[in-house]
């Protein structure tokens, strides 16, 4: 039995597509074993040169302190329990921050762009305000809410809430316009033209605009916890710079980066997951 004379029965050709299919699938392990490889070999000279560099006096142990210090010190807190209420605060501020901001600037992107009027309003004023420096807006945020929990997250809503907005709203004007006149001339309403069109081409930029919140609102929390805070990593930091006890800033520098690193490869996995589904 043979097809479209190419000579070949139908069970060969599905175990040649099959076989292409596993052989793309190895290569690309092997691709990802490659590039976890290089990450983690660049993560050990990392703290290898530090280490080094303190040891033969080439970095002023007193500003930068060295790994094995610090990791001294981050397992002494660990087991002291005197880390964990800091990084619970911090990663509650900060989850959400995250969670309501990305809502709250999803929404707010919705409706404007359900408004040509409104957008055509508010578009400057998003502008400038995504231009001010979000820790002139932290004292205010002090007086209006209290030096305490409320008041970081609302300077972390200030800064997630505004890019979320910009983001989608702008991946909502960027959907293909014919698309847009196609679905019009059957007829569609202006939900059905948002169900149909419009959220199905931005999911994935709304999707990756999770993966950019998870920057800010770590950025908008530290800022936040440096101004009011009592507890915290961001507290933590500037205590240390208060008392000269820079090892201690390194070490809660450090654990910042440990969380919203795996903050950041939780959010990669979820957008995976939802776009598979698509």
């Amino acid at each position: 039995m043979r097809i479209n004379g190419l000579g070949e029965e139908p069970d060969s050709r599905g175990a040649w597509l099959q076989q292409k299919h596993l052989d793309y699938k190895k290569q690309k392990r092997r691709w990802n074993s490659r590039v976890m490889a290089v990450r983690a070999s660049l993560l050990v000279l990392f703290f290898f040169f530090w280490e080094a560099g303190v040891r033969l006096g080439w970095i002023d142990e007193l500003l930068f302190s060295y790994p094995t210090k610090v990791f001294r010190q981050i397992w002494n807190d660990m087991a002291s329990g005197s880390l964990w209420p800091h990084l619970g605060m911090t990663v509650g501020e900060t989850a959400v921050g995250f969670v309501l901001g990305t809502l709250l600037g999803t929404l707010l992107a919705v409706i404007i762009w359900w408004s040509p009027f409104l957008s055509a309003v508010l578009d400057p004023y998003m502008v400038v305000f995504n231009s001010m420096p979000k820790v002139a807006l932290g004292p205010i945020f002090i007086v209006m809410f209290g030096a305490g929990f409320t008041a970081i997250v609302i300077t972390t809503l200030s800064i997630t809430v505004i890019i979320t907005t910009l983001v989608v709203y702008n991946s909502f004007r960027s959907v293909d316009p014919n698309l847009v006149k196609v679905v019009r001339s059957f007829g569609a309403s202006r939900v059905q033209e948002f169900n149909k069109v419009i959220l199905p081409a931005s999911f994935p930029a709304v999707v990756s605009t999770l993966k950019v919140n998870v920057g800010m609102s770590w950025v908008g929390v530290i800022v936040g916890e440096f101004l009011v805070a009592k507890s915290g990593l961001g507290y933590l930091i500037i205590y240390g710079f208060q008392v000269f006890n820079f090892t201690l800033v390194m070490s809660s520098l450090l654990i910042i980066a440990a969380v919203a690193t795996a903050m950041y490869q939780l959010v990669v996995y979820v957008e995976k997951l939802i776009l598979s589904r698509l």
